[in-house]
């Protein structure tokens, strides 16, 4: 089955590995997956969070020779530093409290396979150096072991973070950024290929509507357009749910613009007006009040997003600051403090205003709470 991936054609292949959308840009990424797919060359996927990345590495790994072992996924930003290491590369018995057993890591568990490292911009500068022995002659230590182990394992890596900008600030290795972007697969916002979004829009519905046992009754053109012209900051993840929620909710409906303007943020009447809507006629009042029920929660859930979303603007403007503080290029000549000053300053003034919660000033600041946890020792500021 020799580079079996390059024998069908592109919408083929995009079939297969349920890669959607008809851009320009999606078509050039899916020849890219079929050129590499193939190989065992490590590939780096980039893109704003929800674009799926998960999904291209999946296709990569299912078209490879590869496809019979396993494709293990470790979200790199979602392991504690202190763990890290044995999550990956596994541990012997007694090489730290609570480690009972010998443990294989995700490495040895991924042998002859892939492993896929997404959010790989938050692994620990200490992890990176460990990854990079792997990446180039396969070996391993496990926690509390002297004994070189070895594995053959192809490694694709995913972030939503610019790593260029992550190695300027020294919270990422420029070798480890070199040796991973040996093909670099970059997927725009769906922002940026509106024209995928009607694909997408069609594969959500038939999935979901088989999913939750309901019809779909159309939506017009205008109410396509309405789709087309959101910014959809969540990207392929967002429009997924928020097709989800049409299709309960409008169960059967011939869907127009302002239906579809309902469940897009930017567009969504106040939560008051649509909680205090009328019964609809024509439906029991029990299906009625559900429907009301399940429309106030996606407010909810709609007003929780715009929160989270207020307050990534506001840690993205205090980021600025903070690279401004930490980028030499950014040094403003009537600066009466040094870089070390600065960032001493920066620090310890999101303590003070966030009174000591680190996981709250990490935010703010932008930065990981590894990151924040060893400028607070480096600094003395405990």
């Amino acid at each position: 089955m020799e580079r079996a991936a390059l024998t069908l054609n592109p919408r083929s292949f995009q079939e297969e590995h349920g890669i959607l959308g008809e851009s320009v840009e999606m078509k050039k990424i899916v020849e890219v997956v079929q050129q590499v797919a193939p190989t065992d060359i490590t590939v780096l996927i980039t893109g704003e969070s929800g674009v799926g990345k998960e999904i291209i590495a999946k296709a990569i790994h299912a078209a490879s020779q590869r496809n019979k072992k396993s494709l293990i996924t470790v979200n790199s930003g979602a392991i504690p530093e202190g763990i890290i290491e044995s999550e990956l590369f596994g541990h012997e018995r007694g090489s730290f409290t609570g480690a009972a057993g010998e443990r294989k890591g995700y490495f040895e568990l991924a042998d002859n396979g892939t492993i896929f490292l997404d959010e790989i911009g938050e692994m620990p500068l200490s992890t990176q150096v460990k990854l990079l022995r792997i990446l180039e002659n396969g070996e391993f230590l496990r926690v509390g072991s002297s004994t070189a182990r070895r594995v053959n394992v192809r490694v694709i890596a995913a972030t939503n973070k610019d790593l260029q900008v992550e190695v300027r600030n020294n919270r990422f290795r420029s070798d480890l950024y070199f040796r991973l972007r040996s093909v670099n697969i970059v997927i725009p916002p769906l922002r940026n290929r509106t024209e995928d979004i009607p694909v997408l829009f069609k594969a959500f519905v038939e999935e979901l509507s088989a999913k939750n046992n309901v019809k779909f009754g159309g939506i017009s053109d205008d109410g396509t357009q309405v789709l087309k012209s959101y910014h959809w900051p969540g990207n392929v993840r967002e429009l997924r749910n928020v097709v989800e929620s049409m299709l309960v909710l409008e169960s059967g409906k011939y869907l127009q613009a302002d239906d579809a303007r309902k469940y897009l943020r930017e567009y969504r009447q106040p939560a008051s007006e649509v909680r205090n809507l009328p019964m609809i006629t024509g439906k029991s009042v029990e299906q009625a009040e559900r429907e009301l029920i399940l429309r106030a929660l996606l407010e909810i859930k709609a007003d929780i997003v715009d929160l989270k979303n207020a307050l990534h603007e506001h840690s993205t403007a205090i980021a600025n600051v903070v690279q401004q503080a930490t980028d030499p290029m950014a040094i403003q000549p009537d600066s009466s403090l040094s870089l070390t000053e600065m960032e001493h300053k920066l620090i310890a003034e999101a303590l003070l205003r966030f009174k000591g919660n680190r996981r709250a000033a990490a935010r703010a600041l932008n930065i990981s709470e590894r990151t924040l946890y060893r400028k607070i020792k480096e600094y003395d500021l405990e």
